[in-house]
């Protein structure tokens, strides 16, 4: 028997952040929920297709996250697995022992809540201050209206062009 495909899907946006004081004020202005700050250390694996990546965080539980998404500047859906992991040490080693390390990320985190959409503001090491959006999806979701959450904030945000970042924290570190 075949089960349904259990990934979620999201719209998401990243983009240099400049500001990230006046983003922080634009998070309070806006309402959104403030949901504290994350302590993040991601660490990614050799795959052939997508991303894979073991994320530990403070507060927080070690997870495992599998996803897809392009490469582009503009808006782009992401399709992803998190995988909740009981014994982080095992299964960071039993990863790394199958499919080789890639490198590894850590940030600080900020995250704020907005209707279905999370906001971050982080501090990446090594690289610098970062807003991301992330309208979180429904499954039956013909991702429309998470599209134009993301617009909505683009703009409160003032999110231009020259800002944007078409892929993720690993690669803009070359891992």
């Amino acid at each position: 028997m075949s089960r349904p495909d259990p990934a979620r899907r999201n719209i998401e946006l990243k983009a240099v952040d400049p500001d990230p004081l006046a983003s922080l004020e634009r998070c309070r202005r806006l309402g959104a929920t403030d949901a504290g700050v994350i302590r993040q250390r991601d660490t990614y694996f050799n795959v052939t297709r997508g991303g894979l990546k073991f994320r530990e965080e403070t507060p927080g539980r070690p997870h495992i996250i599998q996803f897809e998404r392009a490469d582009q500047l503009e808006q782009r859906e992401s399709s992803y697995r998190i995988i909740a992991v009981e014994d982080g040490a095992v299964a960071r080693a039993a990863l790394e022992a199958a499919l080789g390390l890639r490198g590894e990320v850590e940030k600080m985190r900020h995250l704020f809540l907005w209707r279905q959409v999370r906001i971050h503001l982080d501090e990446v090491a090594g690289l610098g201050t970062f807003i991301e959006f992330e309208a979180v999806a429904p499954p039956e979701s013909d991702l429309a209206e998470e599209h134009q959450l993301v617009a909505r904030l683009r703009e409160v945000f003032s999110v231009t062009n020259d800002r944007l970042c078409a892929t993720g924290y690993a690669s803009q570190l070359g891992i």
